[in-house]
């Protein structure tokens, strides 16, 4: 099972104007040189000017990709203001922030006592020099450096880093809002694979412990509102509910309470990821604990090591596109698997061990 799932102080640089660059005031109308106007305008077949691509770019102001020395507001983004942009928030103090938005990176700096919603993000979400702060987070890569007392609701497909930061919190990602599927496709990321509670603490300290995991019955609402029915963001639909999450409640690197566990692999077809949430619904309803997930591509050699004695007829699937795989655990979860493989998911092609 564990073949598919894989297990300071800093300096800050100066802050950039982040205003566009100005044009050249040097050149005045005053400083052109003198043309023969009737020469000019005579000539009825001028060719205008030559366009280029960049000519018809719409121009982008700065200020909209940013949010910078707030206090006791509610701001954000609606969905199709980012568009895959970078963004940057930075010395807010008491705000409710709702980015509601595909982005490319994210850099938070200098925030206190702080709510944020962030859609998902392609590449890094970094937290800098950032104090209470509640915080629900989808993304390529997570890191903090120099943090204190973070709850992290987070999606990560890869490893989340923290560097010189204590007090860190983390759970499973937990929000929907109906846009949340097309930013997550956008952002290049998979809703199955999440690596939220398998932290790397990059500067650990004998005898301390600078991270923890959430209650396992912890619930956003419980760390953060929902934006005010008045705000700018009344017409999103939102909920917090675990059950309505875009990105699966999974156990994560918590202690399992049965030693009965099922990998449970459905290969590529055109209904594959509502075949993987209809299982997980099914066991879930049924007392079973859903461990982990991950989508993955798979190679021949990858097919020989995991399924070993049914590789030969599985081989040919792995062209189809990438697997999902669900881990679950509970007392006879094997047998339940096969019993839903059955009456469920029977003509999917899906393996079971």
């Amino acid at each position: 099972m564990g073949c598919l799932f894989s297990k300071k102080s800093r300096r800050k640089s100066p802050k950039k104007d982040s205003a566009l660059p100005a044009g050249d005031e040097s050149a005045t109308g005053n400083d052109l040189p003198e043309t023969n106007n009737t020469a000019l305008g005579s000539n009825s077949n001028q060719e205008a000017p030559k366009q280029y691509s960049w000519d018809k770019r719409e121009k982008v102001d700065p200020k909209d990709f940013m949010l910078t020395g707030l206090k006791n507001e509610t701001v954000g983004r609606l969905p199709g203001k980012l568009n895959g942009q970078q963004f940057v928030i930075e010395d807010c103090e008491n705000c409710n922030i709702y980015v509601f938005d595909h982005s490319a990176t994210i850099t938070i700096d200098d925030c206190v006592n702080c709510r944020i919603i962030l859609g998902p993000v392609k590449g890094s979400v970094f937290f800098r020099d950032c104090k209470d702060i509640k915080c629900v987070v989808a993304c390529q890569q997570f890191r903090t450096r120099d943090c204190k007392k973070m709850d992290v609701f987070l999606c990560c497909a890869t490893q989340p880093i923290i560097e010189s930061s204590t007090g860190m919190k983390f759970g499973c990602y937990q929000y929907y809002y109906p846009e949340l599927a097309f930013h997550f496709k956008d952002a290049g990321l998979s809703i199955f694979n999440n690596n939220w509670s398998n932290i790397h603490d990059f500067t650990p300290v004998s005898g301390e412990t600078n991270w923890s995991l959430l209650p396992e019955d912890a619930v956003v609402l419980e760390y953060m509102p929902l934006p005010d029915p008045e705000s700018e963001f009344k017409s999103v639909k939102i909920s917090a509910e675990a059950n309505r999450s875009i990105v699966p409640l999974t156990k994560g690197g918590r202690r399992t309470e049965s030693e009965d566990s099922c990998l449970f692999v459905f290969f590529a077809g055109d209904y594959t990821t509502a075949n993987a949430r209809k299982l997980i619904d099914e066991m879930t309803a049924k007392g079973f604990v859903l461990i982990q997930t991950k989508e993955v591509s798979m190679r021949p050699e990858d097919v020989n090591r995991v399924f070993q004695n049914n590789a030969e007829s599985l081989t040919e699937w792995i062209t189809k596109g990438p697997v999902v795989a669900l881990e679950l655990n509970g007392d006879g979860v094997v047998e339940a698997c096969r019993s839903i493989a059955n009456e469920v998911f029977n003509g999917t092609k899906v393996n079971i061990k």
